[in-house]
């Protein structure tokens, strides 16, 4: 629908040994020792891939990423290397844990949708009586996930992964230490801005034994930011919460009948909805950062990716 939306790569960069192509990033590995990570315009929901593309998706999420890791690169190295492009990052090649850590300071989304249907505890931590939706809870619960290849993820406990040798005992001490510490930063930023960071995954990954965090962080794709002003409120009177994340896409997506279940359909994304969602992950960037958004020049996107990224590994290669 918009040629400025870029939804599928397909390049050929110096060095380049495979590509990786998951629901919203194509990752270049070049040479065994670095990645391309190229941000599409794709949007997922439901574990779905949507039809249409969403203009300057791809920068805003990398650029939030990019802001994040070098804030919080104190507290754990991070595999970022370069941003040669609005849309892609440079990094190192890691080889990533077989778990997803997520962490959530509210019971919100899946796990309010679990207490909902009388689950009482969430990844072997027991839960109380009585919580509201969007309720805070008294300490941030770490709630880890298996990283699914196919289909969905599925919540697992610290024991489980322990049990199951997916990730080693020292490793997992220091992911818990790190996703803590890691939340903690997120939120301090959040506040600073007028937001509550709600809920949020972190990946990481090894290389030459060191631990890595990977992929993006604080994004609206991996996070969910409540609006602070209005929270207790709302929260009294029962209301949904004003927020800045994906969440009203998959909003959009139930009210017209789909929540990639089989036989469903995906609902037509017109011109008007792809803008709306565009100006609204704009506007996230701009709330989120504090920065005002810069739009990448988009008259043939995957040209100026392609000379971008590949004028940065030609320089690093040589």
């Amino acid at each position: 629908m918009s040629s400025k939306a870029i939804i599928k790569t397909d390049f050929s960069f110096p060095g380049q040994k495979s590509v990786y192509k998951g629901k919203v990033r194509d990752v270049y590995n070049i040479n065994d020792d670095y990645l391309a990570m190229i941000v599409s315009d794709r949007i997922s929901a439901f574990d779905v891939v949507l039809p249409e593309g969403i203009p300057y998706k791809g920068q805003v999420l990398n650029q939030i990423a990019a802001k994040f890791l070098d804030a919080t690169a104190d507290i754990v190295p991070n595999w970022k290397i370069a941003t040669p492009d609005p849309m892609v990052t440079v990094g190192h090649m890691c080889e990533p844990f077989k778990v997803e850590m997520v962490i959530r300071g509210y019971l919100t989304g899946h796990a309010w949708r679990e207490y909902r249907d009388g689950k009482r505890s969430l990844c072997g931590i027991p839960l109380p009586e009585g919580m509201k939706e969007n309720q805070k809870f008294d300490q941030p619960l770490l709630t880890p996930t298996t990283k699914a290849d196919e289909g969905h993820d599925e919540d697992i406990s610290r024991e489980e992964i322990l049990a199951q040798g997916l990730v080693s005992e020292e490793d997992y001490v220091l992911l818990e230490k790190y996703t803590r510490e890691l939340f903690q930063r997120g939120t301090e930023m959040a506040a600073e801005k007028g937001l509550i960071l709600v809920d949020t995954k972190y990946e990481f990954g090894k290389k030459n034994g060191q631990i890595y965090l990977i992929d993006e962080i604080h994004t609206p794709d991996s996070s969910r930011y409540f609006y602070a002003d209005g929270y207790e409120e709302r929260l009294a009177k029962g209301e949904k919460q004003k927020q800045l994340s994906k969440e009203f896409v998959r909003q959009w997506l139930i009210e017209n009948g789909f929540q990639g279940q089989e036989g469903q359909q995906v609902p037509e994304m017109n011109e008007e909805f792809v803008n709306q969602v565009s100006e609204r992950y704009i506007e996230l960037f701009e709330k989120i950062t504090g920065d005002t958004f810069q739009k990448a020049e988009a008259n043939d996107v995957a040209a100026r990716i392609e000379s971008n990224v590949k004028s940065y590994i030609e320089q690093k290669l040589s």
